[in-house]
């Protein structure tokens, strides 16, 4: 599946991290407290944080700070918000079960989320938010939904006319703290 996404978007190849980056996923997954798909973790250990097209930025859990994307993921305040003043249709916050977590957002406040039902994180579809407030749900995981959108096989109602575009530029955001 990443093959895919890079065949999509082959300028991300070049933030690709030799050897991986060494994710610590035990600790991530236990803050969490729930594992997390295969794909997205192959992308994890794969790339930094990529921002696509100046427009969709993956959040990748960064090595040494997989306690703070596991909160920052668990505790997702506006999505609360949306759910106490009950804007999400049948959606839930997790850590409810069959919650939504944020993986991605773009510059214009889409966020584009799991859904972590069924029990095999493998099976979570992706669910997205646009900024006008329409919900999408998708039956693919993380990378296949990049690369369908990015591969122009998946369209995303109520994005952007320039979205997904040819051959958007992708940067990768610095490990590095400080």
């Amino acid at each position: 599946m990443l093959e895919r996404l890079e065949g999509a978007l082959p300028g991300m190849t070049r933030w690709r991290v030799p050897g991986g980056r060494g994710v610590d996923w035990g600790a991530l997954e236990a803050g969490l407290g729930t594992p997390l798909p295969s794909d997205f973790r192959s992308l994890a250990e794969a790339y930094p944080v990529l921002v696509i097209g100046d427009f969709l930025t993956v959040s990748l859990p960064r090595p040494g700070g997989e306690e703070s994307w596991a909160a920052e993921a668990g505790d997702d305040e506006i999505l609360q918000d949306l759910y106490e003043m009950e804007d999400m249709e049948d959606y839930v916050p997790y850590p409810q079960p069959g919650g939504l977590i944020a993986w991605a957002e773009s510059s214009s406040g889409d966020v584009f989320y799991w859904r972590t039902i069924p029990a095999d994180p493998d099976a979570w579809t992706v669910v997205v938010r646009t900024d006008n407030a329409d919900w999408i749900e998708f039956p693919v995981g993380a990378v296949g939904f990049l690369a369908g959108v990015y591969g122009h096989t998946i369209a995303v109602p109520g994005m952007p006319g320039a979205f997904p575009g040819d051959a958007p530029d992708v940067q990768g955001l610095s490990d590095r703290v400080g």
